[in-house]
């Protein structure tokens, strides 16, 4: 009696903590829309996160969004040009053939501590004298509270038009617990092309 009381509390908090959730937060489009996904052919996909297999894995996860029109940075912006020079980076994107880039920064990790109190059930009403309900009470139908940690990962997506040289469109999205890197850029990737997709900006 006891343990099936222990699980069914606790078992539904770790479903609910083991579920990842994206959202997006805010968005922003160019105003006038002059230039849609439909518009670009070639797009520089870029990831900017705290190591570089992490890098790969968003590059991919965004690149497999774009239909056959997305290029990796890690294959392409390599150390043949010099990386700190504007100017350099801008005119050799043009003169490659690329009129897009998309960029995915990992912009803050919150973490959420969360007490969650113990649970005490009802008692069959048998239990009239005091002993039973409170030898009960102690061993059986309490729960102890318990403490859960919870990730917040913000991630910041733009879109750029190379030819305009502006970007034209930019969202942040908040991914609760993610399994892992590859996960939560699975995630984001829908959620931004869901997005883009309700705007208009993606047919």
């Amino acid at each position: 009696m006891k343990k099936l009381l222990l699980i069914a509390i606790i078992l539904p908090s770790l479903l609910l903590n083991s579920c990842t959730a994206t959202q997006i937060v805010s968005a922003w489009s160019e105003p006038n829309k002059e230039i849609t996904f439909a518009n670009l052919n070639k797009v520089l996909v870029v990831a900017m996160f705290r190591d570089e297999a992490s890098n790969h894995k968003a590059e991919d996860q965004m690149v497999g969004y774009l239909k056959g029109k997305g290029i990796v940075s890690y294959n392409y912006l390599n150390d043949n040009f010099n990386k700190k020079d504007k100017e350099a980076i801008h005119e050799m994107i043009k003169k490659d053939g690329f009129d897009g880039a998309v960029t995915m920064r990992l912009v803050d990790v919150e973490r959420e501590k969360t007490h969650n109190p113990g649970q005490i059930s009802y008692y069959p009403t048998y239990y009239r004298n005091f002993s039973g309900y409170y030898y009960n009470w102690l061993n059986n139908y309490r729960s102890p509270g318990y403490y859960t940690t919870t990730k917040i990962y913000t991630v910041e997506t733009n879109v750029y038009s190379i030819k305009m040289d502006k970007i034209i469109w930019s969202g942040l999205t908040e991914t609760t617990d993610p399994k892992g890197v590859k996960s939560m850029t699975e995630e984001v990737a829908k959620a931004v092309y869901k997005k883009r997709v309700k705007e208009g900006f993606v047919k």
